[in-house]
Order: structure tokens, then C-alpha cells, then sequence
């Protein structure tokens, strides 16, 4: 099968001599945001949504170290993913894949061989894994997804009141909704979907419940139920834009100054010349680009401010266009005389989190996150485990 072969990461890391940026991970960081927001759920159980190669962050590493925390249930978004979960976190943990089930024979097979969970998330799914019988063994529990507002994945209420028989007859471990809109606290959907899933769920008794993603986890309704689904915000992504960020950054993101040059005012910087020095300025070169994972809308023009690093305790904006493989840096008002190349300059940090560059770049901090480039070095730090990518 080949659940029982071992896999490459899915973002590997580059080794340090052939790399021009690293990027860091903080393990701990991550363990500590999943126990605050595990604390704040109360008695409901509080899983991790690792999907996407973990938001970018490396998968194995991630599941690994939230296992070894006390995380027991896992969701991700593809089949892949969830072989990668398992053959990590080995068996008795619960792994769901959110996307649903295709009328495959290899896919239900490799379900059931390595105890993956389907959510199902349509009446024919429903149909397809109660039919389903596996040559081997017992037919893995599945969670059901009803729609309350989403309008994509899952039944609809009317759909789940009138399946509500043959659910129960599924004995799914667990019935699901996602919120449209909980980063804002005072949407009037978040309340008119908590009302249309708790009547969805009326004729499922005894099933547990599932609503609450990383937003929701803070909203005064404490739509908590039986377990939540934190994704965002366990990457140090903010779950509330405009206010503070209750959680630790989880990334940083650092290049070496590769060239420095001083230009006078009136010169130009990059492609299109969309970018004119103001003043006699000094430029820094770093080897990152837009194949990297840092948006090409973080370029710096005369329209725009753009994206930032910290070079020396100095925030220095981008001047110019981001190009595939390069950014140019205006460093001219860094004072220190340590100033070179080879000295780094952070692109993320806790200072310019995820979601200052995302709204440099006019996206959402769950794109920076999931477009971390294939060509850094990974480096993860966790005390006293086994941090492999």
C-alpha cells in the first residue's frame, strides 16, 4: 500500500551552504498557541487543521510536535496529507481529510488500510461510504459537513433533517459546519448559522459537534460545542484583523545582503523603473523573490509603500518591483557601520508578522504563509524533540 512507504517532506529544506534565505520555525510557538486556544475552548476538545503542508510551515514536523503536546485529532484537506499525518504521528490518533470522498477503489482502500476519516460532504458521499465495505477489517468512522451559510462543501440543512435517519444509521463520529465570517465579532451571520447547525443537529443526538475554526474560538458566543478546529491562528496568524494578535509568531524569515550601492536622487530601481530615489539613497540587494513566496504586489512604487524588512533594528522598505528571484531594499537610513553584505535582513519577524505583509501586498496572511518558498533552509526549533522536516 502505499500508506506504507516512507515520503519525502513536502517542502524539503534546502541545506544552508546552497540557500540564500532561512527561514525558522518555532515549534514551541506553535505548541503554545494550540494550548492557549485549547484553554480557551474549555471542555471541548481542541484539534489542529494542518492542512496545506501545515500552512506552509512542513507537515511532519508540525503533527509531530502537536502530538507530542497532546493534540489527538487532526484535520487536512487531501487524502496525501493524511498518509503523511499518519505515517508521522503512527496509529490511535484521529486523522479527518475535509475534502470529501471520490467513488475511487484505490481511495477508499487506502482510507480504510490507514484509519482515515472522510468528511462526507454531499448525499451521493453519504450513499458511497454507507455502501462501502472494506476486503480487510472495519469501515473507519467519518465525520458529516452540513452547510450553514458557506455554500460549498456539506448537506444542506434541509438535506440533513431529511437524511437525518440514514446519518444516525452511518454512525459518523462527529457533524461539522464552518463559519462564513467569525473574524468579526459582531457579524449577524455568525449568530444565524450557530441557530441553523444547532437545528441541523436536533435529530442527531448523541454525535459530536463541530464548529468553531480559530476566530470563532474567541466569539462571545463560545460556539465551542464538542470540538474545535483551530488553523490560522496556530501559525501565529492574527484570527482578528484591526486588533491585537493574542498569538506567538510561529515563522521568520531571514537573507543575507548580497550587494550594497548607493544611487543618487532622480535614479530609478527595477523593472519599469517604478521606483525613484527621493534622495542619495543606498540600496541592499537579497537574493528572495516572488518564487520564494513573497507576492509580487509587495513591490514598492511611487503609487504604493510595499513590503519592509528589519536590517539592523531598521525597518527598510522595498524599492521597486519584486522580481522573481530578488528584492532590492532601500537601507539608507540604517546608521550602524556593521552594515554589509552578509548581514541579514528579516522579512519576517516578530515585528513584521504575516499579516503586516499581507497587507503590503494587498492578500491575506494564510497566502504568505502557505507560498513559503521551496529554496530556504528550514530551520525548526523545539526543545527536546525530534524536529526533522
Amino acid at each position: 500500500m502505499a500508506a506504507a512507504m516512507t515520503r519525502s517532506p513536502l517542502t524539503p529544506s534546502i541545506p544552508a551552504a546552497e540557500a540564500l534565505a532561512t527561514l525558522h520555525v518555532d515549534l514551541d510557538a506553535l505548541v503554545a498557541n494550540w494550548r492557549l486556544l485549547a484553554a480557551r475552548a474549555a471542555s471541548a476538545e481542541c484539534a489542529a487543521v494542518i492542512k496545506a503542508d501545515a500552512y506552509g510551515i512542513g507537515i511532519a514536523p508540525a503533527a509531530r510536535a502537536l502530538a507530542a503536546a497532546g493534540c489527538c485529532t487532526f484535520f487536512v484537506a487531501h487524502l496525501s496529507e493524511a498518509l503523511r499525518v499518519r505515517e508521522t504521528v503512527g496509529p490511535g490518533l484521529t486523522i479527518y481529510v475535509l475534502n470529501g470522498i471520490l467513488d475511487d477503489t484505490e481511495t477508499l482502500a487506502a482510507l480504510a488500510h490507514d484509519d482515515i476519516r472522510p468528511v462526507i460532504a454531499s448525499p451521493e458521499q453519504l450513499r458511497l461510504w454507507t455502501g462501502y465495505h472494506p476486503r480487510h477489517g472495519a469501515r473507519p468512522a467519518c465525520a458529516v459537513q452540513i452547510d450553514t451559510g458557506m455554500n460549498r462543501f456539506g448537506l444542506s440543512v434541509i438535506q440533513a433533517e431529511t437524511l437525518a435517519e440514514k446519518i444516525r444509521d452511518l454512525s459518523p463520529a462527529l457533524v461539522m459546519t464552518h463559519f462564513v465570517s467569525s473574524e468579526y465579532l459582531d457579524d449577524p451571520l455568525n449568530e444565524r448559522q450557530i441557530e441553523r447547525f444547532e437545528r441541523a443537529t436536533a435529530r442527531l443526538p448523541g454525535i459530536a459537534r463541530s464548529m468553531a475554526n480559530s476566530s470563532a474560538i474567541f466569539l462571545p458566543q463560545r460556539p465551542f460545542f464538542d470540538l474545535v478546529r483551530p488553523g490560522y491562528a496556530l501559525y501565529g496568524g492574527n484570527p482578528f484583523p484591526d486588533q491585537p494578535n493574542p498569538m506567538r509568531p510561529v515563522v521568520r524569515l531571514s537573507a543575507p545582503i548580497l550587494q550594497i550601492r548607493d544611487i543618487e536622487a532622480g535614479e530609478t530601481v527595477g523593472y519599469n523603473a517604478q521606483w525613484t530615489a527621493k534622495r542619495r539613497s543606498r540600496l541592499a540587494v537579497i537574493g528572495v523573490g516572488y518564487a520564494d513566496g513573497i507576492p509580487r504586489n509587495a513591490m514598492a512604487t511611487e503609487a504604493q509603500a510595499g513590503g519592509e524588512a528589519l536590517v539592523l533594528g531598521t525597518r527598510c522598505p522595498f524599492a521597486g518591483r519584486v522580481s522573481m528571484d530578488i528584492i532590492v531594499l532601500d537601507v539608507t537610513d540604517v546608521t550602524d557601520p556593521a552594515l554589509a553584505p552578509g548581514i541579514e535582513a528579516e522579512l519576517l519577524n516578530d515585528v513584521i508578522t504575516v499579516d503586516d505583509l499581507a497587507s503590503r501586498s494587498k492578500t491575506i496572511g494564510y497566502e504568505i504563509l502557505t507560498s513559503l518558498g521551496r529554496r530556504y533552509h528550514r530551520v525548526y526549533a523545539q526543545n527536546d524533540l525530534d524536529h526533522r522536516p
